[in-house]
């Protein structure tokens, strides 16, 4: 049975709520989800149509300093737009797997349509190199400054991790209130090695920032 987390609460990936090693971490899914709170009152109802919010998932793979090690490279595009952190220890819409194959993005839902993860990063625990030491889950609202969005109007938002057999290890939940307001970007999680395995740890640390660049700031090496 899958355990829900609380903020803060750390649990052990492989083992179950009985302490019992059943989970397969070969390929580990992280999946996210949300729902945008639909607006009430007699103009709620009379313009009903669900915005577009672009939240995108993000994953920094940190060394053993806490650091992002390898930032990769500025590519140009065919239509000659600069993209920066191509294929570096950052998993994002623009770099959306890992030069190591071991950990990727695989899509974009725009509008948080549904009942299942609306965004889902894979990653190949038991593959990864051993230099990096823990991986940090983030989700961030594009353009939600200019588009006046922010975590307080989301709601049903969660992180899982599901293992290489489909079974639910873990589940943290979290909706929008008041404190989120101006809120653009979370920290959802994070999942560390910690006696040669695996732990996974709920954070749920709100950003204002919808630039994940500004938190990454905080894991960059300063040259």
């Amino acid at each position: 049975m899958a355990i829900n987390l609380q903020k803060g609460q750390t649990i052990d990936l492989r083992k179950n709520d009985r302490g019992e090693s059943v989970y397969d971490l070969s390929k580990v899914t992280i999946g996210l989800g949300w729902d945008v709170r639909k607006q009430g009152g007699f103009f709620g109802k009379l313009f009903n149509k669900e915005a577009e919010y672009d939240l995108d998932a993000v994953a920094f793979l940190l060394d053993g300093n806490g650091k992002v090690a390898n930032l990769g490279k500025t590519v140009q595009t065919n239509d000659g737009r600069q993209i920066a952190l191509y294929q570096g220890d950052v998993v994002f819409f623009n770099s959306m797997q890992h030069p190591s194959g071991n950990i990727w993005l695989t899509g974009d839902n725009r509008t948080g349509a549904g009942d299942g993860d609306d965004e889902q990063i894979i990653v190949k625990l038991d593959q990864l190199d051993e230099s990096y030491q823990k991986i940090l889950f983030l989700v961030t609202i594009y353009q939600g400054k200019q588009n006046n969005q922010h975590f307080g109007m989301i709601e049903n938002a969660f992180i899982r991790a599901v293992d290489a057999k489909g079974k639910e290890i873990t589940k943290y939940s979290l909706s929008g209130d008041a404190s989120m307001n101006g809120k653009c970007a979370m920290v959802f999680a994070e999942a560390y090695r910690h006696n040669g395995d695996w732990k996974f740890r709920a954070i749920g640390e709100p950003h204002q920032t919808d630039n994940f660049i500004e938190i990454l700031k905080q894991y960059a090496y300063s040259n």
